[in-house]
């Protein structure tokens, strides 16, 4: 079944029908503030941390799955009948209904019964805050009375505290309304000096910023008391649940069109300059007032827009290709280089599927991230390597995980994660490859983001060529540690706690269990330092790092190979996992894959046989494979050739028809770059 289309001329993904088989989701913002938005109008917004500064509630597993975000309703005052452009919450049936996914911004509407709204929602640059640009026309022949209601469900900030801590939360939320601007300042009093704000363009019939008033007894999102009956409670919220909902009341004539701003925004206050007057507890508004008349003038909004669209075509205009194929053309040229930069953004930690509170930033995602948009973004690369390595532990091992807006480890998921050290080498790598810029070496940065401990970053960098090299197991292959890229894979837990993580428990000593994975990362990774420190006149280091690269690529051919694929580990026991002696699992991707990338068997045919043979073990797909096993020593060719003293960044390169990039003919100024 079919529910949108590309759009490539405005570089939008058109969604025609609402109810897709899960929310399509888009990410807006692309600095410090951040949303997710899917085509139903669902999701949340929050500034730099999805955890701990969440201003917008989001709910999951809910039924139906898409539920709580940034809603409109439209009422016709004549009949009562109201409805969403989103066509959530109400579900009410709208006709030419599509929702426009857009780089950072997206568009949202439909008609029903001769009213037509659309809703453009994006984050301006510079800004802490996002817009809701809505416009209503009437295609009636007559005149429309009409009522419009905003509403946004606040979250307290703490996102994991808010869903549960309720003895707490019940009795603290607390909002302000002054000049008809909702201001939400939970905690603001006592420890916070930050706080939300929702504002309207219009004059106002009324507002609501308590929940159960504005929902009404026994009522959902999709029948708000305060729609169905056309009149806002004014509620003050003093404890409970606050929201923000603005109800605004207009006649439209026929073909007649309106534009409604909405701005909902992130503010903070120096801590002595938080009340107005001093000694009070009236929020100081004296800094954001001017941000939000600003934005809440059409003018300001359209601007800001068209700024937004700038930006993406200056990103997006560092790298593109021309190739045969208009679909390999889309996605190098708009949605791998946006999603790219959206998971630079988010680095997994906030989706449909990630709640945004478990987890923050990843060490190892973080460094994989920057293979992607270090081009696009060189400057920004370079901040998030350095926060990366300030995470990273004494040993050379990593914290997991870490959140962004403390940039302090997670402690509640811990290190001992064996791949992590080697990714912060090859993201160092590839920014070097692709600015020259070897002054970022020499940046003194903490450990464990303890003051006192600065080291400049090649220190770190052989500080987890280290940490990897004190963990070899007994065929001389890298050990798992507690899991590696698949994580679920922790060959020596044997955790019987029942809601204990496999992930991240480690029952035994960990000296047996080996990765082949692993080991075809340390290839890549060691070569990449010997080539850093080559360039560095470092030659005593090369030559180190280029002997374990070389040592464990032979190593690997001796324990690794098991005749015509890679084998997946060894576990607890010394038994080879994804081998042709277990009856399942005798093929995994990531030991193809990987040792294939750092180069292990390319060059004798090993690394094509396994991905053929494991290809063919995968039913009527081999073609597919086959094409996926020349593309991984395509990729090899490449990562190999790029000179670590080129500095790549700003040129544009084209893949054409007669060039078979990795091939015998090859261009070295026309590198083709992927996302490893």
């Amino acid at each position: 079944m079919k529910y949108g289309f590309f759009d490539d001329d405005a570089r939008e993904y058109v969604i025609t029908r609402p109810d897709t088989p899960y929310p399509w989701i888009n990410y807006i913002g692309c600095e410090g503030y951040f949303g997710i938005l899917s085509a139903t109008a669902g999701g949340y917004s929050y500034y730099r941390d999805a955890r701990l500064r969440r201003l917008t509630r989001g709910r999951y597993n809910n039924v139906p799955y898409d539920n709580g975000g940034r809603y409109v309703y439209v009422r016709d005052n004549e009949d009562g009948d109201f409805w969403s452009p989103s066509w959530m919450p109400t579900q009410s049936e709208v006709e030419d209904y599509s929702c426009r996914h857009g780089m950072g911004y997206s568009t949202i509407g439909s008609r029903r019964n001769g009213i037509r709204v659309s809703n453009r929602y994006f984050v301006p640059l510079g800004e802490t805050l996002e817009i809701w640009q809505l416009t209503v026309t009437n295609e009636r022949l007559v005149a429309a009375d009409l009522s419009l209601f905003s509403s946004v469900e606040f979250c307290l900030w703490d996102a994991l505290d808010d869903q549960s801590n309720f003895q707490r939360n019940l009795s603290t939320g607390q909002v302000e309304v002054e000049d008809e601007v909702i201001y939400h300042k939970t905690e603001y009093r006592e420890r916070r000096n930050h706080f939300a704000y929702f504002a309207c363009s219009e004059a106002l019939a009324g507002y609501d910023t308590a929940r159960e008033e504005f929902l009404g007894p026994w009522r959902g999102w999709d029948k708000p008391a305060a729609v169905a009956e056309g009149k806002a409670r004014n509620s003050v919220a003093h404890g409970w649940s606050p929201m923000g909902s603005h109800h605004v009341k207009m006649t439209l004539q026929p073909g007649e069109t309106r534009q409604v701003i909405f701005v909902l925004g992130y503010h903070e206050n120096d801590k002595d300059e938080k009340f107005d007057p001093p000694g009070s507890q009236t929020l100081n508004k004296k800094t954001v007032k001017p941000v939000i008349e600003k934005y809440l003038q059409a003018e300001n909004a359209d601007a800001a827009f068209a700024a937004l669209g700038q930006h993406w075509d200056d990103l997006l205009g560092v790298y593109q290709a021309e190739t045969p194929d208009i679909h390999t053309d889309r996605m190098v040229n708009i949605w791998n280089a946006y999603q790219c930069m959206a998971t630079f953004n988010m680095s997994r930690s906030a989706s449909s599927f990630e709640s945004g509170i478990g987890r923050g930033l990843g060490f190892r995602d973080s460094n994989q991230d920057l293979l992607g948009f270090v081009h696009m973004v060189p400057a920004r690369a370079r901040e998030r390597i350095l926060d990366i390595a300030a995470t990273q532990l004494t040993s050379g091992g990593a914290y997991h995980q870490y959140q962004p807006l403390t940039k302090k480890g997670n402690n509640d998921i811990g290190g001992d994660f064996n791949d992590d050290p080697h990714w912060l080498i090859i993201g160092v790598a590839a920014y070097l490859k692709e600015t020259g810029d070897f002054s970022i070496l020499e940046e003194p940065v903490v450990f464990d983001n303890k003051p006192g401990t600065e080291q400049p970053l090649y220190v770190h960098l052989q500080r987890s060529m280290q940490y990897a090299l004190d963990r070899i197991g007994p065929h001389r292959l890298p050990l798992i540690g507690r899991a590696d890229w698949n994580d679920c894979l922790n060959l020596n837990c044997f955790s019987n706690t029942p809601g204990e993580s496999f992930q991240t428990t480690t029952s035994k000593d960990g000296k047996v269990a080996e990765s082949v994975f692993i080991a075809g990362l340390m290839v890549l990774s060691a070569r990449e330092l010997s080539d850093i420190a080559r360039e560095t006149g470092k030659a005593e280091d090369a030559e180190l790092y280029g002997k374990i690269s070389t040592d464990m690529d032979a190593t690997i051919r001796e324990h690794g190979w098991d005749g015509d694929w890679f084998i997946r580990a060894f576990d607890d026991f010394g038994r080879p996992i994804g081998s042709k002696e277990n009856e399942e699992g005798k093929i995994y991707i990531e030991s193809q894959g990987f040792c294939t990338l750092a180069g292990v068997g390319v060059e004798d045919g090993k690394a094509r046989k396994a991905l053929d043979l494991g290809c063919q073990t995968s039913g009527d797909a081999p073609r597919h494979c086959r094409a996926a096993a020349r593309l991984y020593q395509i990729l090899y060719r490449v990562w190999r050739d790029l000179d670590l003293s080129a500095g790549l960044q700003g040129k544009c390169r084209h893949l054409l028809p007669q060039q078979s990039v990795g091939g015998d003919r090859r261009d070295r100024s026309r590198q083709w770059r992927c996302g490893v």
